[in-house]
């Protein structure tokens, strides 16, 4: 059963938690520092994503055997198929890293969730879409998801630029690269915003985006309500529970 109740323009729905066992389907090497793995199963009969700032948690066993469990942006999803499309960043360390680096066909895990999805309206003015590498799952969902008229504009940090992306959208689109949290704040603050009703969204490291939060909120002057700041790690804390601040 799903329950909604909305804050100005945005829809908040809670889902039922559910386990899933699932199983590697497909498996695709998209740049040096990211794969995405395709899990399959009918255990995602009843998977429900509604918002591209979705996470569920991807639980696996690390060497000594204890589960561990990660957010993911669900990338996208075939109920048709029963499919459910993770990716993952291949960092040097860390166990879902290690575990997509070495999966296989055939592989299984579990997932969890998501608890709920926070749903943004498509009908912004304008759309800012800021983050690391790790927001640049939602990101890309979120530019598929617009539809043509929409104008978006993203700053994206990743470190290795062969790990910059093509984005597919029907949105107008403005994309600025990044390579270190210094240029992705300057950027920022830099940003001549257009009038307008628009909404920003930006993820990655939790120190860098609570300095992003305070750009876009004194310095940029947004509303609070127009804006919505994720903390999805943080540096030298393992298995960091997400969090978010918005309006």
């Amino acid at each position: 059963m799903q329950t909604i109740s909305p804050t100005r323009r945005i829809e908040r729905v809670r889902h039922e938690l559910h386990l899933r066992d699932v199983t590697v389907t497909r498996i695709e090497r998209l740049s040096p520092g990211f794969v995405a793995i395709t899990f399959g199963g009918e255990s995602l009969a009843n998977f429900v994503s509604l918002s591209f700032d979705d996470h569920v948690k991807f639980m696996v066993p690390d060497s000594s055997g204890n589960l561990q469990r990660r957010d993911f942006t669900p990338r996208h999803f075939d109920l048709q198929r029963r499919e459910l499309t993770l990716e993952f960043a291949l960092h040097e360390h860390g166990p879902a890293s290690q575990w997509a680096r070495d999966a296989k066909l055939g592989d299984t895990a579990v997932i969890g969730g998501p608890r709920g999805s926070m749903i943004i309206p498509l009908d912004y003015d304008w759309h800012l879409l800021v983050g690391d590498a790790s927001a640049l799952p939602a990101i890309h969902r979120r530019l598929e998801e617009l539809p043509a008229g929409s104008h978006a504009r993203v700053i994206a940090h990743v470190n290795n630029s062969a790990d910059q992306r093509q984005f597919a959208s029907a949105a107008s689109l403005d994309v600025q690269w990044v390579h270190s949290h210094d240029d992705l704040l300057r950027a920022v603050r830099e940003l001549v915003l257009p009038g307008g009703d628009g909404f920003a969204w930006a993820a990655g490291e939790a120190s860098v985006m609570a300095q992003v939060r305070d750009v876009l909120l004194t310095h940029q002057q947004l509303p609070l309500a127009s804006t919505r700041i994720s903390a999805y790690w943080k540096q030298g804390t393992a298995n960091y529970q997400k969090e978010s601040t918005h309006g």
